[in-house]
């Protein structure tokens, strides 16, 4: 049996991992798991803009219905819109059809618990044993009324609006600002610039008219060069770009210098911290974040809890810990008291709402301290051979860190990729070890 979930969902080819009957077999998969502890027969199923989407919720509508339960399909809207209003609507789930930041001709499906909530690995696991479990799956379809219905509603777009508009303090404005918005040719591209209007702001768009195959496409999070020369050309005062589903949000400042999301995390870390709105002055990052940021704010009082890479993880443990904000340096920023996962839209208005009250240039403001030197890399691979499997490697590691060096190498839970960080005082001896590190990783996996 191939595994099915990774670090966020199930993702992989449209029409290939992810086909049809794939979908439409984890949905009644799902519908099943949900079932256990349903309160009102009812989930939620939004998805971004690829073309994809249309086969992947028709799959998933069905699936759903044949196994009783009633959907309520909403349509483009961003991942973190799904999480609100799951829960808004008293649904006993809810389903994001996405591949977050991936090309367009992936796709995936991300699951919400009744609270807004992503599952945990244990739901997950339960979720991936009835999809391989025929009996499981044949004895649990309905017949005659027993067969759910789906519905698509449109007038939900309003509630999430004014759900992120509440995040912002009301004694501020946004008018006067020119903020540039790439929303990545993705499901942002309705609410994100109504919500900065209605604030506001003047609003210029990049990126905004998703043809099915355009998303992600040279643009919003993982490519805002465009982004950055737009808000020099025309003089912003900072420009926001999103990734497809809007969970991940990248900030370029008025010179059109991307922040880093390490910068950013610590910024708005201090900012929470100042207005006494950070639980018990703690932040969360994960442990591909720069040692800098840690220095930082332990510096301004502030402790950093680190856990592993994945919005998820943050999200677990800002529930062990009771803390309220986190982020990872990919632009996933999760101000927990208004968002159920990460929100570029949220965190996007905090931003603002610290520029505001600190009345600096954006230069300044998310630029608070210099990071270490940090070097990654990516090395592709067939076969996710376990790290403590691979003959050699921990001995490698051990002689790095005596140089003061920071390793890290993990396997991507999305893609077949192996990254390597590593971070210290000297880029020279950085990039002499990732040289190292590289080749003798490529000889051992055979790339």
């Amino acid at each position: 049996m191939s595994k099915l979930f990774g670090t966020d969902g199930v993702r992989g080819k449209a029409g290939k991992k992810l086909n049809a009957m794939s979908a439409m077999r984890l949905a009644m998969a799902a519908g099943i798991y949900f079932r256990k502890n349903s309160i009102n027969n009812k989930i939620l199923v939004g998805k971004d803009t690829r073309r994809s989407g249309y086969m992947i919720e028709n799959a998933i509508v069905s699936g759903l219905t044949a196994v009783g339960y009633d959907v309520r399909q909403i349509g483009p809207m961003p991942t973190p819109a799904i999480a609100f209003l799951t829960e808004d609507l008293r649904c006993d789930a809810g389903i994001m059809i996405s591949a977050s930041h991936n090309p367009y001709y992936d796709n995936g499906v991300k699951f919400f618990n009744s609270k807004g909530g992503k599952l945990n690995e244990k739901d997950e696991e339960q979720i991936e044993k009835i999809y391989y479990d025929d009996t499981l799956i044949n004895t649990h379809q309905k017949e005659e009324f027993g067969i759910g219905r789906s519905k698509r509603i449109d007038d939900v777009i309003g509630r999430y609006i004014v759900h992120i508009k509440n995040s912002f303090p009301k004694h501020l404005t946004l008018h006067g600002l020119r903020i540039v918005l790439d929303t990545a040719n993705g499901a942002a591209y309705k609410v994100a610039p109504t919500i900065f209007k209605e604030l506001g702001a003047e609003v210029v768009l990049l990126n905004n008219e998703p043809n099915g195959s355009n998303i992600n496409l040279n643009c919003g999070a993982l490519h805002p060069e465009e982004l950055g020369e737009h808000v020099r050309n025309i003089r912003a005062d900072l420009g926001f770009a999103f990734d497809g589903d809007a969970d991940r949000l990248v900030v370029v400042d008025e010179n059109g210098d991307v922040v880093h999301g390490d910068k950013l995390i610590g910024a708005l870390s201090l900012y929470l911290k100042q207005n006494g709105k950070l639980e018990k002055n703690s932040s969360i990052a994960t442990i591909m974040s720069n040692q800098a940021l840690e220095d930082y704010l332990t510096k301004n009082g502030i402790k950093l809890y680190r856990c592993n890479v994945g919005d998820k993880y943050i999200l677990e443990t800002l529930a062990k810990e009771g803390l309220n904000f986190g982020g990872e340096q990919s632009g996933h920023i999760i101000l927990s008291n208004f968002a159920k996962t990460g929100d570029a839209l949220v965190a996007a208005l905090a931003v603002l709402a610290n520029i505001l009250t600190k009345k600096e240039p954006v230069s300044k403001i998310l630029n608070p301290f210099e990071l270490y030197p940090q070097l990654q890399q990516n090395i592709n691979i067939k076969q996710k051979i376990p790290l403590e499997k691979i003959e050699g490697l921990m001995v490698l590691i051990k002689k790095i860190e005596k140089q003061n060096i920071r390793v890290l190498i993990r396997y991507s839970g999305t893609e077949n990729l192996l990254r390597i960080l590593l971070e210290g005082e000297d880029e020279d001896t950085l990039s002499v070890t990732m040289e190292e590190v590289t080749q003798f990783l490529k000889s051992k996996l055979n790339v």
